[in-house]
């Protein structure tokens, strides 16, 4: 009989705790004078991080780590289509709300929620489960190629028109990453990818805002009041925080210049604050919480499992260097927020449900 430890992956539990104090700490700074400037106190943002995002995600989270893993396998079609749903509902007039010129968002009561959050996990788990399942002759690997881009088709139709090609280009990666675990022949994996780099260059030739971001980020002098002021002022930022940082709360770029200080652009407001040394250590962080995501990866015997802690450990590492990236100047601006550390309800939400999930397949390592 195979014994389980029972126990979570602390250094997990621990790595995580720490990536979440430090998005207090930098939230705590950047949002002190919106929140007076705005409703007359200090905390207001930080106390509705905490209502909307944290104390709901440690929940939610809780709840992921003590039900059944195959509670979710079972039922996850059914928590994806009301993702989907829920996606849909972003269009709805009076019920999708639009900011920015994207149409991300649904408002329930006072609180915004943004759906392609949770078609995140939610995806994941549907992905891992059904890849899990094909253990069909390599004759027939085929037949599972062909329903793979479909599913990847129609999910992109959701996020092209919302639109939000950052989460798209986030799902597809850990999606091949999955798809790539699952023993699939490797040119599948191969022929995705081109799919997938062919896709991306008729999005920007029919969208002349996504060949801007190109331009700029190949150029980011090319229109510095324009397309490039965010990523020049968060290379300001970023530089202005030279080796040591300029301290907690003394952020300069913070009052006005860095657009999105508290969601996109937070690691330029942290880089400046603690400068190359803080960054670097986060960084760290982030590739710490990998490692332990895939040492779980390796460690899971269940094939659904194993998977699930692939796609999960795979997410958080992508988008938090997709977010990192983009404010150095390594990649293009694309507006996803920083994991555990950016403001938001929706991707706290996701995280720590991940994170649960994670730590419920490590107390199944023996």
């Amino acid at each position: 009989m195979v014994k389980y430890n029972r126990k979570p992956d602390f250094a997990l539990v621990g790595v995580t705790i720490i990536l979440i104090t430090l998005g207090v700490l930098i939230l705590t700074s950047i949002s002190a004078s919106l929140s007076f400037e705005r409703f007359g106190n200090t905390y207001y943002y930080l106390k509705h991080q905490f209502l909307i995002g944290i104390l709901p995600g440690i929940i939610f989270g809780f709840l992921a780590y003590f039900i059944s893993l195959k509670f979710f396998k079972k039922n996850i079609i059914f928590f994806l289509l009301i993702s989907l749903f829920l996606l849909g509902l972003v269009f709805v007039p009076k019920i999708g709300v639009s900011l920015g010129g994207a149409k991300r968002w649904i408002k329930i009561g006072p609180i915004l929620i943004q759906p392609s959050e949770f078609l995140k996990i939610t995806f994941l788990v549907y992905l891992a489960s059904w890849l899990a399942g094909r253990v069909s002759p390599e004759k027939e690997w085929n037949q599972t190629l062909i329903a793979f881009l479909i599913i990847i088709a129609i999910l992109s139709l959701f996020l092209i028109f919302q639109p939000d090609i950052g989460t798209l280009g986030i799902i597809i990666a850990f999606s091949i990453i999955m798809y790539f675990l699952a023993d699939t022949p490797i040119w599948h994996v191969v022929l995705i990818i081109l799919i997938g780099i062919i896709a991306l260059v008729i999005l920007v030739k029919v969208a002349p805002y996504r060949a801007a971001r190109i331009l700029v980020f190949l150029n980011p002098d090319a229109d510095p009041m324009g397309m490039g002021y965010q990523i020049k002022q968060s290379l300001i930022a970023v530089g202005s925080g030279g080796i040591s940082g300029l301290g907690l709360g003394m952020s300069r770029q913070k009052f006005g210049f860095v657009p999105q200080t508290m969601s996109d652009s937070i690691f330029a407001i942290f880089a400046e604050e603690s400068g190359f040394i803080g960054s670097i250590i986060l960084v760290i962080l982030f590739l710490f919480f990998a490692w332990r995501g895939f040492r779980i990866t390796k460690a899971s015997e269940d094939r659904f499992q194993k998977i699930l802690a692939a796609g999960i450990t795979s997410w958080i590492l992508i988008q938090a260097f997709i977010n990192i990236g983009s404010m150095i100047g390594l990649m293009p601006l694309t507006g996803v927020p920083l994991p555990f550390i950016s403001y938001g309800g929706s991707h706290f939400l996701t995280e720590f449900i991940g994170v649960g999930l994670l730590l419920n397949i490590s107390k199944n390592i023996n």
